[in-house]
């Protein structure tokens, strides 16, 4: 193989090493490795993680990690950038060896290279847009992989979708790319989707400038005549648009939303049965099965994508427009993915109510006020509580205004420490769940700081203990939201409803 950061053309038989390998978008690889016939091992922390069942179905066992995990069998080593090569043993070790070491985003970029491959991106709705397009792809059985950031429930709960069709290979490949740190500039996409660009990542891009320019750059890697596929709707996205296309003219420019004009054009129509309904010019009426307009918007994204690869693949005009049914059919079957509006479980209150358990992984304001405002439409009965945790401090210090006034949809809010990062000094932090609780106050009658998770339960409990009144008549909703790991207090609530039904 010698030294380059890539990957062979044939993996088959190919010894590959994942160090990290518990990471989502590591998993997602080795999923998309091992169905190409790699030899894989891994090494990782002990602690469980919902990683751990995809790769049990692959036979895969992580190991601690250790030098001795480098055997002379192995040709390359894909590594997570949460491990350090001069501190991990095992990438120490394959540096000693001379082994080839590859980031995960640098080992995305060698897959992306090897096909005709389209990158979705977005500070938000970028892992339920990639579920989308593969749930769509899979229905129509096109030729094609896909790779999202999270379990995709239509994807048979695993991270990645390899059509049917795909017996001697993947002509198209679709990923998920993520802009920390520039990463998904080692992607080579025909295509890309881009949701919605803000200010996130202040410990990387101090302005939302600084981030917007990332997103540009990245567009303007597409080839001559390459598309990209943006959201009309979503102000940085129409401006990072505009600035790609200043620079390089012959990008084509695909929007969609409720500003767009052309064929995707979307009009929202009613919420009804437990399904949203909305147009799309191109295909007409949809329906989807999961909340929030945000999700609709990420399904037209995906529909748009979608009918560009078909004409792409030279598909005539019959079989396009027997394809529009099929798009529609896909997305009714789409019923989200892990920690994207997951619900978890279900149980009674001491009075006899109903809780739905809903986990998400919203962790910047703008994605947690459109998922609330989400539920509030989709679940109309119920009486909302949501145990938040904040994700890194430099995010909550430069957002914390935005933070503390996006709970609106909520009935009860819950603040728990912030969840921190090995790249961050918790103790040099200007700001604190504490602080984040009282800010929020403002905002919202109903907010109480349970720092630790306990606590948080023991408050969520006491908070179900009553009915939740003639406002609410279905009973509550409970649910968990942020990128650390809350989610326990959900767990811990639900396990106590159910031990007190028993």
């Amino acid at each position: 193989m010698g030294t380059d950061k890539t990957l062979p053309a044939d993996v088959r038989g190919v010894h590959i090493h994942f160090v990290g390998i518990k990471g989502t978008g590591m998993a997602a690889l080795v999923e998309i490795l091992a169905a190409r016939g790699a030899v894989i091992t891994g090494s990782d922390v002990p602690e469980r993680f919902y990683t751990d069942e995809i790769l049990e179905r692959l036979s895969i066992r992580a190991q601690p990690f250790a030098s001795g995990n480098i055997t002379d069998d192995v040709r390359c080593v894909v590594y997570s950038s949460a491990y350090s090569p001069d501190k991990t043993p095992d990438l120490a070790e394959a540096a000693r060896r001379g082994i080839p070491l590859l980031l995960y985003s640098e080992a995305l970029g060698a897959l992306s290279a090897a096909a005709y491959s389209c990158g979705v991106c977005g500070v938000h709705g970028k892992t339920s847009t990639t579920g989308l397009v593969g749930t769509i792809l899979k229905e129509l059985d096109f030729p094609a992989q896909v790779l999202a950031g999270s379990v995709i429930a239509s994807f048979g709960g695993s991270c990645t979708m390899t059509a049917p069709s795909c017996r001697d290979g993947a002509a198209y490949f679709v990923a998920e790319t993520c802009e920390y740190q520039r990463h998904f500039m080692s992607f080579h996409p025909q295509k890309i989707i881009l949701t919605s660009v803000e200010s996130d990542h202040q410990d990387y891009y101090p302005t939302y400038e600084d981030i917007r320019s990332a997103f540009v750059d990245y567009i303007c890697s597409l080839p001559p005549g390459g598309q990209l596929v943006y959201c009309a709707d979503d102000k940085g996205a129409a401006e990072t648009a505009l600035l790609a296309k200043q620079r390089r003219g012959d990008i084509v420019l695909v929007p969609y939303g409720e500003k767009a004009e052309g064929d995707y054009h979307l009009s929202f129509d009613r919420l009804e049965g437990g399904r949203q309904y909305f147009r799309i010019s191109a295909l007409g009426e949809c329906a989807l099965c999961v909340p929030g307009e945000h999700n609709v918007r990420n399904a037209t994204a995906a529909a748009a994508l979608c009918m560009e690869l078909l004409k792409t693949d030279g598909r005539d005009a019959a079989a396009l427009e027997t394809a529009k049914d099929g798009i529609k059919r896909a997305l009714l079957h789409f019923s989200g993915g892990k920690r994207r509006s997951e619900i978890v479980g279900r149980a009674k209150t001491p009075c006899g109510q109903d809780v739905i358990f809903i986990d998400d992984y919203g962790h910047h304001p703008t994605a947690i006020r459109t998922t609330l405002k989400g539920y509030r439409d989709f679940y109309r009965g119920h009486k909302i509580i949501v145990d938040f945790m904040s994700h890194t401090y430099t995010r909550t210090q430069a957002l914390l205004e935005e933070f503390a006034s996006c709970f609106g949809s909520a009935d009860e809010v819950l603040v728990n420490k912030i969840y921190g990062s090995a790249r961050e000094d918790a103790s040099a932090a200007a700001v604190t769940g504490e602080i984040l609780a009282d800010h929020a106050r403002k905002y919202h009658a109903h907010v109480t700081y349970a720092g630790e998770f306990g606590e948080a339960a023991d408050c969520a409990c006491r908070m179900l203990s009553e009915p939740s009144g003639a406002q609410y008549p279905d009973g509550y909703l409970f649910v968990t939201m942020g990128a650390g790991d809350n989610w326990k207090v959900g767990v811990q609530v639900l396990e106590r409803l159910q031990q007190e039904q028993q």
